[in-house]
């Protein structure tokens, strides 16, 4: 049996991404079978295969595993960074003006460019006060 041999929910899952993005939620899928979460979006479970798969709203909190620094010429260095979020999948952002390290726990927010039409949301990470 295929992938093509499934019934899926929902066929194009990154349509279904971006909308819910563009309502400022932070979605991720979550398998009803295995009850693992699923990002990026997919079709199929990653970890089980099935084809159930329901939309999630994650917190937006999480803790930084990896970092790196783009330098740039002009002085504006972006900080990419690799989040591991409470729900228990990762995602790629950047920092929100402050240096983050490694272990760092961080709060994330949805910010969409309203002069670039077309350009994906990005995921703005920032240290979580205590």
């Amino acid at each position: 049996m295929s992938a093509a041999d499934h019934l899926v929910s929902e066929p194009t899952p990154w349509r279904g991404l971006r909308d819910r993005q563009e309502r400022g939620e932070f979605p991720f899928q979550s398998c009803t079978a295995c009850a693992k979460a699923v990002f990026s979006p997919r079709v199929l479970c990653p970890h089980c295969g099935s084809t159930e798969l329901e939309w999630c709203s994650a917190i937006g909190a999480g803790a930084v595993y990896s970092q790196t620094v783009l330098p740039s010429h002009g002085g504006d260095d972006r900080q990419i960074v690799l989040v591991d979020m409470a729900e228990g999948f990762r995602v790629m952002g950047v920092a929100d003006g402050v240096h983050l390290a490694i272990g760092d726990a961080v709060v994330g927010r949805i910010e969409i460019d309203p002069d670039a039409a077309g350009a994906d949301p990005a995921y703005v990470f920032k240290r979580q006060e205590s």
